[in-house]
């Protein structure tokens, strides 16, 4: 389970800065037991739909709850985010 609270402080931490491997490294000493990826958003399947759009980045989550990791919209059931950086054309 990721809350809301957690949610609202990747995507400001995001928005007021790099999504760089020092701002992923931020988050996971903030929030030990959430994983987090940081990846560009053509990398992400055609028909996943992000929780979250900013104009910089997506943010996606995953359920790993069974033998394969899945993109989710379900918080309750996520344990990890991916924060999808967009480069604009």
């Amino acid at each position: 389970m990721i809350s809301q609270a957690v949610l609202d402080d990747v995507i400001r931490q995001a928005e007021e800065g790099v999504l760089d491997d020092a701002l992923l490294a931020r988050l996971r000493s903030a929030n030990p037991g959430v994983h987090f990826t940081l990846c560009m958003d053509d990398d992400i399947m055609v028909n996943a739909k992000p929780l979250f759009e900013r104009p910089r980045f997506n943010l996606y989550l995953v359920n790993s709850s069974d033998h394969c990791s899945i993109l989710s919209n379900d918080p309750d059931a996520a344990s990890g985010i991916v924060l999808a950086e967009i480069i604009p054309d």
